[in-house]
Parts: structure tokens; C-alpha cells; sequence
């Protein structure tokens, strides 16, 4: 029972969550007393009325000597002074939403580059500042998009064009239909094939939804069983392929095929940028707790106006022939692991690629 002179403290009810306080106390927004946007306003009202009574006074006294009663000389000065404020706040409030609600039309009929001045109160500083942001994107992105655009056309016109000429060539007469003139086009279809299934890779990535069958994977077997399947490639073009391979790591759970898929486009690359008598090695070695994977080759290395941007779609040097594709596709399944590609090369004295995989706890 309650000794005092107040109410009885109320009970806890059975449904209240626990570890809640109760009687529960009065916030504003997650925080304790009124946000700020309430307290300006209600120092605006309180200036307002400071103003109105202070003005009301002087004009009181001055109109009682021509015999107007100071209540409703007070009644109008004070509708006159709250009519000018509000008229003028209200302005200074409204400035910045008509700019924010034409620059959103702007939007809406596909010009990205709207922005809108970071001015006015903090609340809309930080709407403007988020609105300048979101339409920053939205250009990136729509750059983006239609360069994407742009660029599989052009890779898909290469191998069209030459099935194209063939099959109009064998069905005009001019080649007879035998092995050496259709071999063009089964290699072309080839190319279309390996494009789309690049493309659609891609697009997988970026939208972060490629399935991944993870499992707990003996990295330094697969890299050796990977390294083994290339020794003959690079036997034939005359290139010192070796490894140096650290075998008592941990498992790293990791989708083998799509790994393999990342270290052959890395030991393909060394190889075709790799001159007649050079060298290629693949290690692999612990760094805390990521296992390390790096393919070191001596070839022709990367132009530094191309290097910072190997990791984007279509990018290659005016020598390659591949479809450019192969690095951003390495780079977004190594991502989808938790993983990090890195890449370092010096012009004319070649290029070193480091995978970085999270290792499993024992």
C-alpha cells in the first residue's frame, strides 16, 4: 500500500514486454523531450507573442488618446504582425520545397542531373542533401546502363557478322558447305555463346543474386588440380607455368566451380599476355585469416590509364581480343564470397592478381 499522499503506483500488466520500464516514458522520436523542429517552433510561437504584446502595448497607448479602445487596438496589431511573420516564414519554408518539388518533375521525365540548393533549416538541408545524392546515382546508373548498352551491341555485331557472311556466301554458292567454311561459323556461335552466358553472369553479380554452392573446399587441392590442367597450354606457348602452394590450410567454404572459373580467367590472362619464354607462378599462403591466392605472371603488364579500371565491364587494352568481361566477372564472384580481387602491374614487366577468401575457423 502507498503511504504517501498520491495515487497508488501502478501495477505492471501481465502483456507488458519485459525489460521495458513502466509506466512507460513519454519521448519524442526515440529521444527524451520534443525534437528540434519542435522547439523552433515553439520559440518562433513565443518570440511571436513577445513581439504582438510588446507592440500591442505601445500601440495601446498611443491609440487610447484618440479614444480606440486598447483590446482591439491590441486585436489588430497583433493579426497585422502574425499575418507579415507567417507570411514571411512561410515563404522562406516554401522556397526550397517548390525547388525540391520541380527538380523531383525533373526527375520524374528523365533529367538526372536535378539538383537542388543545401539551404533552410537542417531538416531540409539534409532533405536536399539526400535528394542530390539519389540523383547523383540515378545519373551514374542511367550513364551506366546505356554504355553497358552500347558495348554488348558492339561485341555481339563481331560474331553475327561473320556467320552472316558465311551462310550468305554458302547459300549464294561461292563456298561449298564443307567442314573448312562452316567451321567460322561454329566458332562464332562459340563466341555468342560464351558472350551471353558471360552476360548473364554479369548480371547475376551485380544484382546479388548469384547461386552459390558453397562447401568446404581444400584450396590448395583445387588451385593444383587447376594449375595442372594449364601446364600443357602454357607448354605449347613456351611459358614456365609453377606453383607454390601451402597445403595445411583450412577448408574455405567457396563454390569450386565458380572458383575455378575465377583462377582459369586469371591463368588464361597471364597466359596470353605472357611472351615466349616467360614466367607464370600461382601461390597460395595464409594472411591472418584470409587465405591468399595470387597469380604472378612476366608478361607485357597493364597500361596505368587502364589499370584502375580492369574490374569494369568491357574494359581491354586495344590489343585483346576478348570480350573484356572476364576480370569484372572474376571480380564480382570473388565479392560474392566475402572474398576481395586486387591487382598490381608495372608496364612491360608484368601483372600479379590477389585473391583473398575468408578462411573457416577450426
Amino acid at each position: 500500500m502507498s503511504s504517501g499522499w498520491g495515487p497508488p503506483p501502478r501495477r505492471r500488466p501481465p502483456w507488458w514486454p519485459e525489460g521495458e520500464p513502466f509506466p512507460p516514458t513519454r519521448r519524442w522520436g526515440g529521444r527524451r523531450g520534443p525534437p528540434q523542429f519542435v522547439r523552433r517552433i515553439g520559440c518562433f510561437a513565443v518570440v511571436v507573442l513577445a513581439l504582438t504584446a510588446l507592440m500591442g502595448a505601445v500601440a495601446g497607448s498611443l491609440l487610447a488618446r484618440f479614444g480606440i479602445a486598447p483590446v482591439a487596438a491590441l486585436a489588430v496589431v497583433f493579426l497585422i504582425m502574425l499575418v507579415a511573420i507567417a507570411s514571411g516564414a512561410m515563404r522562406r519554408m516554401t522556397r526550397p520545397m517548390d525547388t525540391l518539388i520541380d527538380a523531383a518533375g525533373r526527375i520524374e521525365s528523365g533529367d538526372y542531373s536535378a539538383q537542388v540548393p543545401e539551404r533552410g533549416s537542417p531538416e531540409l538541408r539534409s532533405v536536399a542533401r539526400a535528394f542530390n545524392s539519389m540523383s547523383s546515382r540515378l545519373k551514374a546508373n542511367d550513364e551506366q546502363r546505356r554504355t553497358f548498352l552500347a558495348d554488348v551491341t558492339h561485341e555481339l555485331r563481331t560474331p553475327l557478322s561473320v556467320i552472316r557472311g558465311q551462310v550468305e556466301a554458302i547459300a549464294d554458292g561461292m563456298y561449298p558447305a564443307d567442314s573448312s567454311h562452316l567451321a567460322p561459323i561454329l566458332d562464332a556461335t562459340h563466341v555468342l555463346d560464351r558472350l551471353v552466358e558471360d552476360l548473364r553472369t554479369l548480371v547475376l553479380t551485380d544484382a546479388g543474386s548469384l547461386a552459390l554452392n558453397k562447401e568446404p573446399t581444400d584450396l590448395a587441392a583445387l588451385l593444383a588440380e587447376i594449375v595442372e590442367s594449364f601446364k600443357p597450354q602454357a607448354e605449347s606457348a613456351h611459358i614456365a607455368l609453377e606453383s607454390d602452394l601451402e597445403r595445411d590450410l583450412a577448408p574455405v567454404e567457396v563454390d569450386p566451380a565458380r572458383i575455378r572459373s575465377v583462377i582459369g580467367n586469371l591463368l588464361s590472362n597471364a597466359i596470353r599476355h605472357t611472351s615466349s619464354g616467360g614466367s607464370i607462378k600461382v601461390e597460395l599462403a595464409r594472411s591472418a585469416d584470409q587465405a591468399v591466392a595470387t597469380v604472378t605472371d612476366s608478361g607485357e603488364g597493364i597500361a596505368p590509364e587502364l589499370l584502375p579500371h580492369v574490374f569494369e565491364r568491357f574494359v581491354k587494352g586495344a590489343e585483346s581480343n576478348g570480350s573484356g568481361l572476364g576480370l569484372a566477372i572474376a571480380h564480382g564472384i570473388v565479392a560474392a564470397h566475402d572474398g576481395k580481387l586486387e591487382i598490381e602491374s608495372e608496364y612491360g614487366s608484368g601483372t600479379r592478381l590477389r585473391m583473398s577468401l575468408p578462411l573457416e575457423s577450426k
